[in-house]
Formats: C-alpha cells, structure tokens, sequence
C-alpha cells in the first residue's frame, strides 16, 4: 500500500507549481489589474471572463460556478484526480521525487489509474515512432513523403508506425509492467480469442495530446490494401480519450492561439501538419468527429473571445457542395463563440495538405489570409441555389436566406447583412428586405425578451464585502480596529460567517502581512466546504483600489461600517426618545438627548473618513 504523502513534500509541489503556469496550460490568462489574473472558465460554459487568478496567494475562483481553491485543487478537478494523484502529476512536472510516510518512494505502478493510462500512452507513442524508421514500415514513410513531409517533420509530430502483427504492441506494454485490463481500458489493445490484440495495426500512426502535451490516444490511417476496416481509425473513447473533447494539435497551437486571438480548423492530420509547416501554427483538427460545441470550449479557453470580436476561428473546407454542406454546419454553432468566424474555402478543392504539395507553403498562407466571414459565406451559399435572373428566384432566395440573418443575435450585424443581402439580390429596397426578415424572426424565435434589470446593490452590504477581502488579502492594513468591530457589523449571512472565521483563526492582528501563510489558516478554520468556497472567494476576488492606495481605502472601509453601526445605534435612541415623555422623565430625556448628540458627532467624523476627507 501506499503511504500518506509527507506534508513537507506537498508544501514543496505548491511551491514549486506556479498556479499562473499550471492554469495557463489549460486556458488562456490576461492581466486584470491588482496582480490578478483572469480567464474563461474550463468548469463551466460561459460568454466573459469570471475565471480569477491571484498568482501571490496561490489561489483561483471563479466567479460564474463558485469553483475554486489552489494548484492542487485545480489540478485534481480539470484532469479527475484524487488529491494524491495530483499532487504527483505536480510532482512530476516539478522534478520532485515524493518521499512517503508510509513505505519511503512508490515506484510509478503504485500511481493512479489516470497516471497509469498517461504512461501507457506515452510507451505507446515511443515504440510507435521507433517503428517507423524500420524496413516494414516503408508504406508509411512513402505515404509521408509523397505528401511533402521529411523524417524531420514525422519526428516534430511524433509520428508513428503500427506493425502488421497481432500483439507486438501489447507484448511490449506488457513486458513494461502494464496489465491487459489497463490496455484494453485504455483503448490500446483489445480482446482477442487468446488474449489482447493490438487495436492498430499496418497502420500510419498520429498520437493524439492533450493541451498539455500529454498523449492520451492515436489516430491510425490504413496504408495496406489487405486492411479492410475504414481509412482512418482512431481509438475509442475511454477515461483519457474523448473525441468530442479533442482538437489534435491543440498543444503544439495552443500558445499561438492566444499570442494572435486565431484558431484554424481544418480536416485532418497532415492538414494540421501542412498549415503549422507552412507558417500557420493556430491549426487544429477533430479527430473522427464533426466539429462541436465542446471543441468549441477548448478553442474559447484559449482564444479568451470576448464582446470586443477581437480573435478569430477560421474554419477551411473544400469547395465542393460537401464541403459547403459541412462550413454551412459549422454555422449552426457559429453564435457560441464570441470572435468573428471565416471560412477559407479553395476553390479547386485541395486540402491544405494538397495544396502545399502543389503550390507551396504561401499557397496555404493565403489560403487562410483569403477567409470569408462565416454569416457572409452561408448567405450567399444559400442564395446562390436561386436563378435570381426572376422576382420569383429573387423572392424564393430572400425567404431561404431571412432565416439565416434573422439569426444573427447581434442586432447591428444583422442589420448589415441585411442591407448586404439586398444588394446580392438586387432588390435595391432596403426596407423591403429587413422587413421581411424581421418577420421571419417575428415567427421563428418571438420577440426578444428585455432583459431584467438587475437589483442594486446595497452599499452597506458592498462595503461589508470590501473590508473583508482587505481582512483576507490585506489584513495588516486593519489590525485591531477590524478584529473590535460587532459581528453585527455585518449583516449578509455569508460576511457573517466568513467574520467568524477570521476571529476563530485569531482576527487580523494575529495575520502578520497575510498571504498565503494566513488564507490556509482561514481555510483551516472553515467547518464546512461552503465556507472554504466562500474563504477562496474572498481571496481572489480584486480589492477595488489601486494597490497605492490600499491602506486609505482600508481605513475608509473601517470608517464607513462602523459608521453604519453608529447609525444603528442613533435609531435606537431616537426610537426611545420617541417613546419617552420628557416632562415625566427629563433626567433620562436629557440623559439620552446628549449620546444622541454624541452618535451623530461620531457619525459625523467617520463619514468623512469613509469618504476619505
């Protein structure tokens, strides 16, 4: 059995494991001010960014889905580990060797299934690439080279050769230690009559990774004509493997990705291969599967597309009606990214791959220069299967296309190619057009609901939040005065409870200069999940100040709730003042009339120290 990892080793992972970097090989991050970091959520769908990242205390949240926690954590809930198998993948890309409470070292066989299927993979991807450089592999390297790829571009994407033969991959998997349970598991063999047979064979191979680089599958393509099954196979889903989860080539793209807010979608492997060789390094591809909402997940992460239509996803297809049919598909899903999208469409039908071939790598660089935007190319795609030489072809074309425009969900866009759409018909009536699609949308989909205004917020509940992400973040800024404050100060149940928690872990004057030392003292001392959530939260979410002024606006935010309790407190005695008749009782008519006059004197002087006067 394995032991307990030792607290000391862990301390060393999170240290080691720049939360910045790690997070970064999943999604794109961007300056948010404050030393704060932001993004797309990888746990949840979203439009704008929520996704926060505080690189000085170690911590993410995000603010759409409530996930959030540090290093580990992230690590454990993007890749589905325990807490221990993450903290050896961190371990791993740290070079830390883990000593054990229990037992000293564990060898890798006692690691996570997960870890297990990753090694598995890479083996594989090792033995596969040795393969191809032998005599029996001289159909793959012909294949290669007559589609303009050398030795060294087959080793830059890890290429590969799977022998014609039963079980030459699974013996060798097998002699390194794996198990045929964990093979078939992870899709690498499968079960024949007399044991498990290698699931590829006679076969191009291209290993599949992950954004992290990680091999987590292979796609095979068929070279000899005794292979009867399908050209192009790829290996099944399993606990790594998800084709509807995969771009190949999104870890070599990833970075160029987001440094230039693109990404290329074409249609196979040597097409990713031919655009990233040809200067075109933002190229992905699915992997046996038409392109879907959840590439469209991994693509936004990276690109980081927000209402400013900055980036841009280029789909290619071949100019056929197929490859038409298959752009106007990617329509459909066109409004799920927030970018603007292309088609590059080549006219005569070449993939990128041939089109290298033919006319060179400056050819595949225009190709993409050459985009169409993706709302233009369906429109006149659609209204090009009408003779528009007669109304009835003009008006037959107008009613097929109004539902496409009618779609577009930006309001100003819609206009635009509404005008552009009257113009292609040669109508020349503007009005005419848009009318006539405002109709189609009319009927199709309703009127558009306005949208609820949102509640204001109470400014006593914003400042209640303020001054206690200063006591989480900043806490020397506070000292004594936060720690004497009433906890009935606070009046949101969750300021309530996270006050609590910043008492019991001795209150801000025992935090020293805070960081990350006392966020894990206050994580400590949360009971539950929920108040570790909440701890989390107030760690990461940015202080509304500008760093140079941090202690001011401490001290305003001091000011202004204790402000908010001398208001209470002036209430109350006006509320007995109210009720007391002076003429009965003036001893203690007087006596409360001059606190009164004291309250609002305090009163007075915290307002304009909340106001910073």
């Amino acid at each position: 059995m394995a032991g307990r990892i030792r607290d000391v080793d862990i301390a060393l992972v999170r240290e080691r494991s720049p939360i910045a970097e790690v997070i970064g090989e999943h999604i794109q991050l961007r300056n948010a001010g404050g030393g704060n970091l932001k993004g797309l959520c990888p746990f949840h769908d979203e439009k704008s960014p929520s996704f926060n990242v505080t690189p000085e205390r170690g911590m993410y949240f995000c603010f759409g889905c409530s996930e959030g926690g540090d290093v580990i954590t992230f690590v454990e809930k993007i890749e589905h580990l325990s807490f221990g198998e993450a903290v050896e993948r961190l371990a791993q890309r740290a070079g830390i060797q883990l000593q054990y409470e229990q037992g000293g070292y564990v060898p890798r066989r006692d690691h996570g299934e997960r870890a297990r299927l990753i090694e598995a993979h890479r083996v594989a991807a090792e033995f596969y690439a040795d393969r191809l450089m032998k005599p029996d592999a001289a159909a793959g390297r012909r294949f290669l080279s007559e589609r303009g790829f050398e030795r060294a571009d087959a080793e830059a994407f890890g290429v590969g050769y799977a022998p014609a033969e039963w079980e030459v991959l699974a013996r060798h998997l097998m002699g390194r230690g794996f198990t045929a349970e964990e093979l078939i598991k992870g899709g690498l063999v499968r079960e024949g009559r007399r044991g498990p047979i290698d699931r590829f064979r006679g076969r191009l191979i291209w290993p599949i990774r992950d954004a992290t680089g990680d091999v987590i599958g292979f796609g095979a393509r068929k070279l000899l004509d005794s292979d009867d099954g399908p050209k192009y196979l790829n290996t099944p889903d399993s606990p790594l493997y998800k084709k509807s989860q995969v771009l190949y080539g999104i870890d070599l793209a990833k970075r160029e990705i987001s440094r230039r807010s693109q990404a290329v979608i074409v249609e196979g492997y040597t097409d990713v291969m031919a655009c990233h060789l040809a200067g075109v390094p933002t190229a992905v591809a699915t992997c046996g599967t038409s392109f879907g909402e959840e590439h469209i997940k991994i693509l936004r992460r990276f690109l980081l597309d927000q209402a400013e239509f900055r980036g841009e996803v280029i789909f290619t297809f071949d100019g056929d009606a197929a490859g038409q049919k298959a752009a106007l598909r990617a329509f459909a899903d066109e409004q799920k990214f927030v970018t603007q999208t292309y088609v590059a469409v080549q006219g005569d039908g070449l993939d990128p791959c041939d089109l290298r071939i033919k006319q060179g790598d400056a050819a595949v660089r225009d190709l993409i220069a050459s985009r169409e935007p993706l709302f233009q190319f369906a429109i006149r795609s659609t209204i090009n299967r009408y003779d528009l030489r007669s109304n009835e072809g003009k008006i037959a074309a107008l009613d097929a296309a109004a539902p496409i425009v009618a779609g577009i969900k930006d309001a100003g866009l819609r206009k635009r190619y509404a005008v552009d759409l009257d113009r292609w018909l040669g109508f020349m009536d503007e009005r005419f057009v848009i009318q006539r699609i405002a109709d189609v949308a009319n009927t199709q989909q309703g009127r558009p609901q306005r949208a609820p205004r949102a509640a204001p917020v109470d400014p006593n509940v914003r400042v209640e939040g303020e001054l206690l992400k200063l006591a989480v973040q900043r806490p020397a800024l506070l000292g004594p005065r936060f720690d004497a404050l009433d906890p009935q100060a606070f009046t949101v149940p969750d300021h309530v409870t996270l006050h609590k928690v910043i008492a019991e872990a001795g209150g801000t004057a025992a935090a020293g200069h805070g960081g990350r030392e006392w966020v894990d003292r206050l994580l400590e001392h949360a009971p539950d999940e929920a108040t570790r959530v909440l701890v989390t939260r107030f760690a990461v979410e940015a202080i509304q100040a500008e760093s140079h002024v941090e202690e001011r606006y401490g001290a305003a935010m001091l000011a202004a709730i204790e402000a908010v309790a001398v208001d209470r407190a002036i209430a109350q005695i006006k509320s007995r003042l109210q009720r007391l008749n002076p003429v009965e009782e003036p001893q203690e008519h007087r006596r409360l009339f001059g606190e009164l006059l004291g309250l609002e004197q305090q009163r007075k002087v915290l307002r304009e120290r909340a106001a910073g006067s």
